[in-house]
């Protein structure tokens, strides 16, 4: 290679980064596990480096943007999500940025389903009890009692990627579905599992007959033994349909008091202050988080009340965190791989040089004709 590209990693993305440097690319990583001061990301961008690896605990804006002003060529991003990255800023730039969409799909859909279903059947509890050495003997209904998941009904608020995924794991428990997207409507999809239901039924292979359907946000709520969440974060004025603060006091109360909230899609679709007192209250039955309004969750969260422990799961933001979804530097499997060829695409100027063209470039719309 003619060029000798350099790149920034604010973080350490396994082997991925020696496909680099056999490539020629001089590579610099940040070596602690914590996040780069924002200053010394400005250093680094301001030294003349062509490409930037990121990851969603890195605030990217027009102080990135200006400082790599000449020289920065791409922002590749190892995360499905982009919050942290201002497109607009991106735009004003001529700065493409790109992430790792669908590679960690499964394991996120997978990871909200085992979610969902350690909060209802009472694990944490369980376990808990048993390592405490509370545990003296068996009884029907003593100490307490979980609740199945076979056979209930859930609703996959976010019919993306991610949601589609989820559904699929929930028709093989046989669970009846209802589907809700405020943009889009995948009848086709629908239409498949529901064929796949019956056919089940006809086999005996399930004993009773399940269905799916699309529905309002209201009767999604409503209706639910289990609402798993996985919606972007849309703020008012970036989409005719905002999801910031989706579930808040009042859509709260609008679910079963038996019901459970799953939320693996962004933390501020979810008003935690709400959700405590819920929880509290007993609007509802638990809920389990794996992503929250501020990252790390905060020692003062009331996520963290000790009276609503029991009902109320809280995980690192995990649900990708699958050896092979994040490290694989397979660009079909990992998102470190993934990462690492947006990366590529871009300075190497692959698909013709049209970014338009590049798959894992999300700001597609700075560079159309």
């Amino acid at each position: 290679m003619s060029t000798k590209f350099r790149v920034f990693a604010t973080c350490d993305i396994g082997e991925s980064l020696e496909l680099l440097r056999q490539r020629g690319y001089e590579v610099e990583v940040y070596p602690r596990p914590e996040a780069p001061p924002k200053n010394l990301i400005v250093e680094k961008v301001k030294s003349g480096i062509d490409g930037l690896i990121t990851t969603l605990r890195d605030s990217i804006d027009a102080k990135i943007f200006e400082a790599g002003k000449g020289n920065l060529k791409v922002v590749a991003q190892m995360a499905v999500g982009f919050d942290n990255i201002n497109r607009a800023d991106a735009n004003r730039y001529k700065i493409p940025f790109t992430h790792t969409a669908d590679v960690l799909t499964e394991a996120t859909a997978e990871f909200a389903f085992f979610m969902l279903g350690a909060l209802a059947r009472k694990m944490w509890t369980a376990e808990h009890l048993t390592r405490e050495n509370k545990w003296d003997y068996w009884h029907p209904y003593m100490p307490f009692l979980g609740d199945e998941v076979t056979g209930k009904t859930v609703s996959i608020v976010g019919t993306g990627r991610i949601g589609l995924a989820m559904i699929k794991k929930c028709a093989g428990f046989d669970m009846n579905i209802l589907c809700y997207d405020p943009a889009y409507q995948n009848h086709e999809y629908v239409k498949a599992i529901q064929e796949n239901m019956d056919l089940r039924h006809a086999r005996r292979i399930s004993k009773e007959k399940a269905w799916i359907k699309d529905t309002t946000f209201d009767d999604a709520l409503a209706q639910a033994d289990f609402v798993s969440v996985h919606v972007p974060l849309l703020r008012e004025g970036e989409s005719p349909s905002p999801t910031y603060h989706l579930f808040n006091e009042r859509t709260l109360r609008m679910m079963k008091p038996t019901a459970y909230l799953v939320n693996t899609s962004r933390g501020p679709v979810v008003e935690e202050v709400s959700l405590a007192k819920a929880l509290r209250e007993n609007w509802i039955a638990g809920a389990a988080l794996d992503v929250y309004e501020k990252e790390p969750l905060p020692e003062d969260s009331p996520l963290r009340d000790p009276a609503i422990e029991d009902r109320c799961r809280i995980y690192p933001h995990f649900a990708s965190a699958a050896r092979i979804t994040r490290l694989s530097t397979d660009p079909e499997k990992g998102m470190a791989g993934r990462t690492v060829q947006g990366l590529i695409d871009v300075l190497e100027g692959n698909y013709g040089g049209d970014v338009t063209k590049m798959p894992y470039v999300v700001n597609k719309e700075a560079f159309g004709k």
